[in-house]
């Protein structure tokens, strides 16, 4: 049965849009706040499928990070010392984007520092890690605005009760938020600035047309002068040969653990696997995709035993030896990931851009990633 939409409900809510969004994550609310702002008589619209974003922005596990040491060494080998530079300054700028947008209260913003784990096995990479310290904190220092950004971390192994970790990196600028917060805070934002954000509403086709594009929902059929796809890896449903793969990240929380005591964001395994503490005693923990990349190259939502069975591995062997632990939560995000080390951000079709692919960053990446989106639709 049609929608039987009133006067009011088309005139204020469906009909009239500048800009339409489709997508209401970090990446696709930071856009139509930022052109709403460098457009204030523009009518902009986002459009959520899901009563909640259904990639990673509600579901990411909340690290304001821009790259361990490892991962440092991976994507300069990937990419070149010019293109690691570039991306590491996106990620900064980022960060400091969304700080300044929401304020570090609204997303419980707390500058941890972040530790890189390096178990026995692991002693040949570490070493190597450690023998790229100071190339490293002399590359990033101009961007990071820290003379000592990385440093050997050993003398911490007895606090954090660690069982087999061989050796410790820290990264003193890299801190920890709220997810859930930050989106609620995005949100009431949009409202604010004057921006229409509609959820449940998926959009299902895009035709680009001499003056604007259509686009066709289960509501009605809209309309908008410019549309902006800020759905990551779900955007080669419109477009398949899009240069983004989707990526699916397995997290789990656990019960309160009395005494728990690790003060900081951790990575481990070349950032494949992170954890970081949670208020009420509680230890986030997630990754390993790596273990079945195929099988994690996927958009639906799921948990699998080989990856659970591992993360609990980790947790009990590694992280928290010795302890009863239970786990009281477990969910998985879609990351969007691709060649190019930074985002897409350009025009897919005549009046459609894009605004994709943070290569599992989009708390780093989405902010800026938006305030790009919003200067090319202006």
């Amino acid at each position: 049965m049609p929608h039987l939409l009133s006067y009011w409900e088309k005139q204020s809510f469906l009909q009239g849009f500048d800009v339409a969004v489709v997508g209401g994550g970090l990446v696709g609310l930071t856009a139509a706040i930022f052109t709403k702002r460098q457009q204030p008589q523009a009518r902009v619209l986002v459009l959520e499928r899901d009563v909640l974003p259904n990639g990673a922005s509600t579901k990411n596990a909340g690290f304001a990070c821009f790259g361990s040491v490892s991962e440092l060494m991976e994507q300069e080998k990937r990419g070149g010392t010019a293109a690691l530079l570039s991306v590491v300054r996106y990620r900064w700028e980022g960060l400091r984007l969304l700080r300044e947008l929401l304020g570090d209260a609204a997303i419980s913003y707390e500058p941890l520092g972040g530790f890189e784990l390096f178990r026995d096995e692991e002693a040949a990479l570490a070493a190597a890690c450690r023998a790229q310290l100071d190339y490293y904190n002399q590359l990033l220092a101009p961007i990071i605005g820290e003379p000592e950004i990385f440093r050997v971390a050993d003398q911490r192994r007895a606090e954090f009760g660690f069982a087999g970790v061989h050796s410790i990196l820290e990264n003193v600028a890299e801190g920890a938020l709220d997810t859930g917060r930050m989106m609620h805070a995005l949100l009431r934002l949009a409202w604010q600035e004057g921006v229409v954000v509609l959820h449940g509403v998926p959009v299902e086709a895009l035709e680009s047309g001499p003056a604007s594009v259509k686009l066709r929902t289960p509501l009605a059929e809209l309309e908008a002068g410019r549309v902006l796809l800020a759905t990551n890896a779900f955007s080669r449903q419109f477009f398949p040969d899009l240069d983004v793969t989707p990526g699916r990240g397995q997290v789990l929380v656990t019960a309160p653990v009395p005494g728990l005591h690790l003060p900081g964001t951790f990575h481990y395994d070349r950032g494949y696997y992170y954890f970081r503490p949670l208020p009420g005693q509680r230890l986030l923990l997630g990754g390993g995709r790596h273990l079945d990349f195929a099988a994690e190259a996927t958009t639906e939502p799921g948990l699998t035993p080989l990856v659970q069975q591992h993360l609990e591995e980790l947790l009990r062997e590694v992280i928290l030896p010795g302890r009863d632990v239970v786990i009281e939560h477990r969910w998985s995000g879609v990351m969007g990931f691709g060649q190019e080390l930074e985002p897409f951000i350009g025009e897919l079709a005549p009046g459609i851009y894009g605004a994709l692919r943070c290569n599992g960053m989009g708390v780093a990446m989405g902010a800026r990633s938006g305030l790009r989106a919003a200067e090319l639709l202006s």
